[in-house]
This record gives structure tokens, sequence and C-alpha cells, in this order.
């Protein structure tokens, strides 16, 4: 397969600007220093979020976190926490943030099209006392994420209406995709058969949450 060249890349941002108005006033004033009541309301009701991380040469990971409402806290105006649950191993985010320390965070909340944004620069820590009330079902996390805020502020709904995220029964059927199994013996390669793989993932769903 070859690779596509465009033939009208866009390379400056007064390109953009010439198709549309300046930013609204408010859009441009939103914009917070801190964690105000409005966000840390949101921030305490939000189920999962995207965190965007990057390394020093550029390369770009988001990696989506979730856990019940209020898993993020808010530690001080400036300051939230995020647990570090059992996962894939990999850790692209720690390796970003130990490289460059910059972070950019979506929060999303159900049955609610609007999102809050948070960016800034974050350190991974193991204080005891940062963890301990990160737990769930008794299991501390061995690593929390501290997040020193830059920016936050509310984004309007538009995508999400947009996908109809929330409307589950307008969403298509699920037909003819892959499954996580089939997916991960395709891309790698692994010695194992369908059905062994579907019950080792069918059990991390179901019983390794949090627990390694």
């Amino acid at each position: 397969m070859s690779h596509y060249n465009p033939a009208n890349p866009v390379t400056d941002i007064g390109q953009i600007r010439d198709f549309y108005r300046d930013a609204y006033a408010a859009q441009e004033l939103k914009i917070l220093n801190h964690i105000d009541p409005l966000c840390a309301a949101w921030i305490a009701k939000s189920t999962f979020l995207v965190m965007s991380t990057h390394d020093a040469n550029g390369r770009v990971d988001a990696s989506p976190k979730g856990d019940p409402a209020g898993f993020v806290h808010v530690l001080d105006d400036t300051t939230l926490a995020i647990p570090d649950r059992p996962g894939n191993h990999r850790f692209d985010s720690f390796a970003n943030i130990l490289d460059t320390g910059q972070i950019g965070l979506v929060f999303l909340v159900p049955n609610r099209n609007e999102v809050v944004r948070v960016n800034g620069t974050a350190q991974i820590v193991r204080d005891i006392d940062i963890r301990t009330p990160l737990a769930i079902n008794g299991r501390i996390p061995e690593f929390a994420i501290i997040v020193d805020v830059k920016e936050a502020f509310y984004h309007c709904g538009k995508a999400i209406i947009r996908s109809q995220l929330w409307a589950p029964a307008k969403f298509p059927k699920p037909a003819n995709l892959p499954t996580y199994a089939e997916a991960i013996l395709a891309h790698s390669n692994v010695d194992h058969s369908l059905a062994d793989m579907t019950a080792h993932l069918k059990d991390n769903d179901e019983n390794r949450l949090y627990d390694e």
C-alpha cells in the first residue's frame, strides 16, 4: 500500500483563520489556571478520561483511564491525583511523563455532552498518603500521577452530540468487528490459540480489574 502524500497541506494557522471568524470572547476568557469549584464538581462526577502525553522526540500517546466517579482526586486548586491501575505493563504514559512531564486530560461524565479539559505537568509518585485514598476493593495503587494544573476549562458538547455517544439505542450494530483476542493474535504473532486468548482476556475483564 502506497503512502498518501497530501496535495494541499495547511502549514500556517493563518490559512485556517481565513475560513473562520475570530474566537468568541468567552472562549478565550474561559481558560483558568486552576481548578475552580465548577471544574472540581465535574471531575468528581467523571468516570472516564483520556490522558495525552508525549516524549522528547514528539511521539504522542493517548491513554484511556476509567473508574467509578470521583476516581481522580482534587488535592488543591492546582493539583490532581490520578491512580494507576493494573494494565498492559507497557507504561507508555509513565515513560513519557518521565521524559517530558507534559500532560493533557479530557474528562467525560456519563450522559453529559460537554467535557472538561486540563493541561499541565505531571509527576509519578509513591507517596502513601496520596495513594491510600485512591484504593478500590482494598487495593492501593502502586503509583499515582500528580498533575500540576496550568489550564482548565469546559469544552462544548458538539463532538459528543455528533457521535451520539450517550444514545445507545441509535448505535450501529458492531457486526464483523474483530474481537480483542483476534486482534492481539493477528498483530502480535504470539503462540496461543484463539480459545485460550479469549479465555485469558475474559478472566482479565472479570477478575483482574484491580488485581494482578
